[in-house]
């Protein structure tokens, strides 16, 4: 696992033995792209799950399908299908392809995820695949405010 800070953080305290690598941001603010820049530099495996710290609830079920699509097609992303539109976390990313075109990406000046999906052979996972293995779609769920808590 790989969890990327920002520059100044400090390292969160990780159960001892826990098989976890730390990466960080190179400059402060520079947005969710450059994050997954950083966390894919230090990935050491061909696909890579991308999460946000605040979702606290990814059910492994849906991980898993995602997964099962990226292994079986020839996607260099897999996200989920939300309504008219996808979700860019989670995502499951294939580390090279998806590092090149973040590295692009960021270098053209762009800094939101939704765009490396989209430059990416993307396959999505329909919204009653998906929501089959978490009917309270609790994979979604993010925490911006301490009101999403009681979600």
């Amino acid at each position: 696992m790989v969890v990327v800070l920002a520059p100044g953080d400090a390292e969160p305290s990780l159960p001892l033995g826990a098989p976890v690598r730390i990466a960080r941001d190179a400059l402060e603010g520079e947005g969710p792209l450059a994050g997954a820049y950083a966390g894919l530099l230090a990935v050491r495996s061909d696909l890579a799950v991308l999460a946000a710290g605040d979702m606290p609830d990814l059910r492994t079920p849906v991980l898993l399908e995602m997964l099962r699509v990226a292994e079986e097609t020839p996607a260099d992303a897999v996200a989920l299908r939300d309504g008219d539109r996808f979700r860019p976390l989670p995502c499951v990313l294939r580390s090279a392809e998806a590092l090149d075109a973040a590295h692009t990406l960021l270098h053209a000046g762009e800094r939101r995820l939704r765009t490396l999906l989209s430059a990416l052979r993307l396959f999505e996972v329909d919204e009653p695949t998906w929501t089959a293995l978490d009917p309270e779609r609790r994979t979604l769920l993010d925490i911006d405010e301490p009101g999403d808590l009681a979600r």
